[in-house]
């Protein structure tokens, strides 16, 4: 599925993929988290074969040019997952906003592990 939008210059047309790349880039730059994993173990299997790390623990769904995500993380030991989880909503939202130009309707942390 991909997002698409008009303005004076033409249509454009945004994929999920690429909108995966953008919240994972945003993901790992935040502050505590140490990496984005895969929710599944096939997923896993399959993106041993699959050179894009960034996009790696972030599912990316769209429903009528709105953009729901669903990411999961491996927490660094020793911050405070509440200052953190709410740093990761805002920057992924701000930056795939600022990256698509469409409404982001919900950002969903899911927290997977802490790494010591």
């Amino acid at each position: 599925m991909a997002v698409k939008t008009s303005n004076k210059y033409g249509r454009i047309s945004t994929n999920d993929e690429a909108i995966a790349l953008v919240a994972g880039y945003s993901a790992l730059d935040c502050y505590g988290v140490h990496e984005l994993v895969s929710r599944k173990l096939t997923d896993s299997i399959a993106e041993l074969f699959n050179k894009q790390p960034y996009g790696s623990g972030v599912k990316v769904t769209t429903v009528d040019n709105k953009i729901y995500i669903d990411i999961y993380a491996v927490l660094k030991y020793g911050v405070n997952v509440n200052a953190v989880t709410e740093s990761l909503k805002n920057t992924v939202s701000y930056n795939v906003e600022n990256f698509t130009g469409m409404i982001v309707k919900s950002v969903n942390v899911n927290i997977i592990g802490i790494k010591v």
